[in-house]
């Protein structure tokens, strides 16, 4: 990577209030922090390509995912969160459909491996708690399941 481009991010975090950035260009990457307290920041992801998948009611993040009634399966890893294996494909799920334990739900991509996120147990899909292509982190809710 160009150190001028390098700069180039760094005199573009100086001027606002960013306190990490990552690139990655081909097989170049280059991650650069501020000391002092990090606060967490949603980064802003742009999708490649749109998805074709209509648009699907998901619960907001924070108090009121957890006031759900309902077992609630969990992201086993950081990642990339897809609720289809493909942009053609269907959904693995939608909100009301009966699961039994064992079925897939999702897939997280995380380190370019497809993971598989399976129902530890049957139920009714309550709630779908994050929208499509969008980063999740270790142990944050994806599903309620009642």
């Amino acid at each position: 990577m160009d150190i001028r481009k390098v700069k180039k991010l760094i005199e573009m975090m100086e001027e606002s209030d960013i306190t990490e950035i990552e690139v990655k260009e081909g097989d170049d990457a280059v991650r650069i922090s501020r000391g002092g307290a990090v606060q967490p920041v949603q980064p802003a992801v742009a999708p490649a390509v749109a998805s074709q998948q209509p648009a699907v009611p998901v619960a907001p993040p924070g108090p009121a995912a957890a006031t759900t009634r309902g077992h609630v399966v969990a992201a086993a890893m950081v990642g990339t969160f897809y609720r289809s294996p493909s942009p053609a494909s269907p959904p693995f799920v939608e909100i009301g459909d009966r699961v039994n334990a064992g079925d897939t739900l999702c897939i997280i991509e995380s380190m370019k491996m497809m993971n598989h996120i399976k129902a530890d147990r049957g139920g009714v899909v309550e709630a779908i708690l994050v929208g499509n292509e969008e980063p999740v982190e270790f142990d944050q809710p994806l599903f309620t399941l009642i």
